[in-house]
């Protein structure tokens, strides 16, 4: 488990991987601490991505009587491939831009990046390639290139295609022939996607992925419809584009979750 400290609120947070462990330590808090304990709703470290390649030519210009602020970019924006990580990469060739510029570049698209234009949840899996750019001194800096990487972001954002990601648990759960049919129809119910099935001995092992949305109470779940012969085992697998049109609730805001 982690404990964490809210910045805003002051508050102390303990979070699990696990609903049992949760269950245990509260217990240990209210009993053996005296400690009164809130139990807050299940939140969900959702994330957004890009699915679409788009270049952006963006120009800051700001003039209000001296020193004025200018700072042009081009940047691609394409889905990252290789990675769920979000980088940045310099394409500037022959000193078209110094080097103070390209990192007021990147720091403004980690800054718009941390959180997207769908719903204010972090990015992930983008790729910018800063093309070219151009300055006029003594307009330019490093603070006027920062706010072009930003309003560039902005700017090419309804072309990117950004989706709404939640993360998804593998789940496998091992049962008795009878109630492989019990445990298969709970985890549909919970959109989970059966991966496969198979025969273990005397057991059935049930392989599935299951949105962490929908994994709440899922152990207790399993053990009401199998009669206590069912045994859950599970890990994270990724994140996947949740499905449109949107069910039955709006995401809630993400945790400081990894």
């Amino acid at each position: 488990f982690r404990v964490m400290q809210d910045e805003e609120s002051g508050q102390t947070i303990i979070a699990f991987m696990d609903e049992l462990h949760l269950d245990i330590i509260i217990d240990h808090l209210r009993r053996e601490s005296q400690v009164d304990v809130n139990i807050g709703s299940p939140q969900v470290a959702y994330r957004e991505t890009i699915t679409r390649t788009h270049k952006q030519d963006f120009t800051h210009k700001r003039q209000s009587g001296g020193t004025g602020q200018f700072a042009r970019v081009k940047i691609m924006f394409e889905p990252n491939a290789d990675s769920a990580d979000s980088v940045f990469e310099s394409r500037i060739v022959g000193g078209a831009l110094h080097g103070e510029y390209i990192a007021g570049v990147e720091k403004g698209l980690r800054s718009i990046l941390s959180s997207g234009p769908f719903a204010g949840f972090p990015m992930i899996g983008v790729k910018a390639l800063l093309m070219d750019g151009a300055f006029h001194d003594p307009d330019s800096s490093a603070l006027a290139f920062e706010i072009a990487g930003r309003a560039c972001f902005r700017e090419a954002a309804p072309r990117l295609g950004v989706q709404l990601l939640e993360p998804i648990m593998k789940v496998e759960v091992m049962t008795s022939a009878t109630h492989v049919g019990n445990v298969i129809a709970e985890l549909q119910s919970r959109r989970g996607q059966i991966l496969s099935r198979e025969i273990r001995g005397v057991v059935v092992v049930v392989n599935a992925t299951v949105p962490l949305r929908n994994m709440s109470k899922l152990e207790d779940a399993l053990r009401s419809c199998s009669n206590g012969q069912a045994r859950l085992s599970v890990s994270y697998a990724g994140y996947a584009p949740v499905p449109l049109p949107p069910d039955d609730r709006d995401p809630r805001a993400a945790m400081a979750i990894a």
